[in-house]
């Protein structure tokens, strides 16, 4: 198939690259040429726009980092809708408002152009292993033509409902991965203060109720001191405003995801933004210090 690709960041990358290599023709657009390199080797043509890279694709998957650059992208000049045409399938898996979505598939559906949206879960290492957890909103039709492309780029595609309820399935797990690194980072902080060995006790912990995904990888990660991003600190705070954002919409008390939330805040603004969420360690740390 011929396919686009914008947003060629950190999950971007790896993920239209698993597309060329399993035969399809990549069109790309991106703000850095810094970002196209990886691609000289594979059957990619650059366009000068957004606009372009729509004339030439059959399904356009975008990956960037939040609403306004979703729009921007898409809706705004020179972006995909300009050049798209009616059965141009448009498939955003950034992780954006759930409302975002929703109007900016319906802003497509006036000329005709289809929308999923798609978020993903899974991080850096996800995407370079094509394992990502794949959540989408939209038609179910448009869904079945963009499967075998979302089956090359993750091991769990699931449609959740129409349009923006594939955002809606990525807050419940932004909620869930939030909370729970910040749960292993005070148990691992109170375990250290306590003098205890930390590794004997995220080893007992594997072995019963308190397993988490979390616990497993993250939890090794933090023992070894691993801070590398997989997933940045910042991304996850946006994701969680997102989160307090939805919620305040509709009335609902979150009470654990916004004091993560509020941890997260205070994670960026302690300059540990760039490093990945399980940095939530350090910040614990930081703040019991006096103990």
């Amino acid at each position: 198939m011929q396919i686009g690709f914008i947003g060629l960041g950190l999950m971007g990358r790896p993920m239209a690259l698993h597309l060329a290599r399993a035969g399809h023709a990549l069109h790309l657009w991106a703000r850095r040429a810094a970002s196209l390199e990886p691609f000289r080797e594979v059957a990619a043509t650059v366009h000068p726009s957004p606009a372009e890279v729509a004339r030439q694709a059959e399904v356009v998957f975008t990956m960037v980092a939040d609403a306004p650059d979703v729009r921007e992208v898409v809706l705004g000049e020179q972006g995909l809708a300009s050049g798209g045409r009616p059965g141009l399938i448009i498939v955003d898996m950034s992780t954006i408002a759930p409302q975002a979505a929703r109007e900016i598939a319906a802003a497509l559906a006036a000329q005709g152009v289809e929308f999923l949206d798609a978020p993903v879960s899974g991080g850096e290492v996800g995407a370079i292993n094509a394992t990502l957890t794949i959540m989408v909103g939209g038609k179910p039709e448009v869904f079945e033509k963009v499967k075998p492309l979302f089956e090359k780029l993750g091991k769990s595609v699931t449609l959740i409902g129409e349009h923006g309820a594939g955002q809606v399935a990525k807050a419940c797990n932004q909620i869930l991965t939030g909370v729970g690194v910040m749960a292993v980072a005070e148990a691992f902080n109170f375990a250290a203060k306590s003098g205890v060995n930390v590794a004997k006790v995220r080893e007992a912990l594997l072995g019963g109720f308190a397993y988490s995904r979390i616990l497993e990888h993250h939890g090794q990660r933090m023992i070894e001191r691993n801070f590398k991003p997989g997933f940045k600190a910042w991304m996850h705070q946006k994701d969680l405003r997102i989160v307090m954002e939805e919620a305040h919409r509709l009335g609902l008390m979150l009470p654990a995801a916004a004091a993560t939330a509020q941890l997260f805040n205070a994670l960026v603004g302690s300059g540990l933004g760039e490093e990945d969420s399980i940095a939530a360690l350090k910040l614990l740390e930081k703040l019991s210090s006096h103990a």
